[in-house]
């Protein structure tokens, strides 16, 4: 009887330590089946209208600009406008001193008169027989040539009063207050910027795409700054050389936000379609070449083959695979494989879970 005693016991304890293991490995094989759902920002679907557009750059031009120079020679006497200020056709920009010009004037205004009244004298005579017809007609002729140099020296005065041919800003100043000017120097460049033009050659291969006021949008280097601009003209010509044609775009500038010579980008809109599926670019995920969106259905992530039309900005049209209104992930997609179980967070709990 003893004998088998000690036979049962180690028999017993090899049951416990087996039964303590496997009671041990029960909440191990638990937790190893237990799902975790993967966070992530969903939006909708949503219906709209989307362009396609032609991405180029263009420097900005002045379509109307002047340099003004004067026509007599002279010290100058008064400067009116510094650069920077806007300026009207026709305005005072400068004067010239011009005190010759002005007793040259008074001169001939004088030998005028003295001519006139000789003429009217002798044509007044009662007697004609002591007026040669020679004395008279050498009379006519030198007051013509008076009244020419009359007018010549009036031009010459108003010439010292410099005025700006064009309405536009003052861009450049030349000149000081006292400076010697030769005839014909430029004293101011003037540039008008209440409306600009954008100079933008394109591959010959777009030039059926293209029309006569046809929509564009100009940014600068500032991406809150975009502009509206439309095709003015379209050069019939393709350069040789390059391949290209020449494209001009007008662009209302009456805030001044745009100067001549900036360096820009541009979009021409070729394109829309109107009531289509939209969704945000960075929701797309490329797989193998494949474009790809995850749908939320039923707290699960379900894979989706779309394809894909126009893009603008950060929106792109899907033409096939999703409908309007479904929720897809836009936020934590790339951690997502087909069937996934994820959790719908708020984009300040993504940032958070992250």
């Amino acid at each position: 009887m003893k004998r088998y005693t000690a036979i049962l016991k180690p028999l017993t304890s090899a049951m416990l330590l087996t039964a303590m293991l496997t009671a041990c490995s029960q909440p191990q094989l638990a937790k190893q089946d237990e799902v975790f759902a993967i966070p992530v920002e969903t939006t909708h679907v949503a219906q709209g209208h989307i362009s396609s557009f032609y991405n180029t750059t263009a420097t900005l031009e002045a379509p109307e600009e002047a340099g003004v120079s004067t026509r007599i020679a002279g010290v100058i006497q008064t400067i009116y406008v510094e650069e920077g200020d806007h300026v009207e056709k026709g305005q005072l920009l400068a004067k010239i001193d011009a005190r010759r010009q002005q007793f040259e004037l008074e001169r001939s205004i004088a030998e005028v008169n003295i001519i006139e009244q000789e003429l009217n004298r002798l044509n007044k005579m009662s007697n004609r027989e002591f007026v040669s017809a020679d004395s008279l007609a050498k009379l006519e002729y030198n007051l013509q040539a008076a009244r020419a140099q009359r007018d010549l020296a009036q031009l010459q005065v108003t010439e010292s009063e410099i005025r700006s041919p064009i309405t536009g800003v003052i861009a450049t100043r030349h000149v000081k207050q006292g400076n010697m000017a030769k005839e014909f120097d430029q004293l101011f460049y003037v540039v008008s910027q209440d409306e600009l033009y954008g100079i933008v050659h394109l591959p010959e291969q777009q030039l059926s795409s293209l029309r006569l006021g046809q929509e564009a949008l100009v940014k600068t280097d500032k991406r809150s700054d975009v502009f509206a601009a439309t095709v003015l003209r379209i050069s019939p010509v393709i350069d040789s050389a390059s391949g290209t044609f020449k494209v001009t775009l007008t662009i209302p500038n009456k805030a001044q936000r745009l100067k001549a010579g900036m360096y820009t980008n541009v979009q021409l809109k070729y394109d829309t379609h109107t009531d289509v599926a939209v969704v945000p670019f960075n929701a797309i995920v490329n797989q193998d070449d494949v474009q790809t969106l995850y749908v939320v259905e039923e707290g699960k992530a379900l894979r989706k083959e779309v394809a894909l039309g126009y893009r603008e900005n950060n929106r792109v049209e899907v033409i096939s695979g999703i409908k309007v209104g479904e929720q897809i992930v836009v936020r934590g997609q790339h951690n997502l494989k087909d069937q996934s179980v994820v959790e719908v967070l708020s984009p300040l709990n993504l940032t958070a879970a992250k």
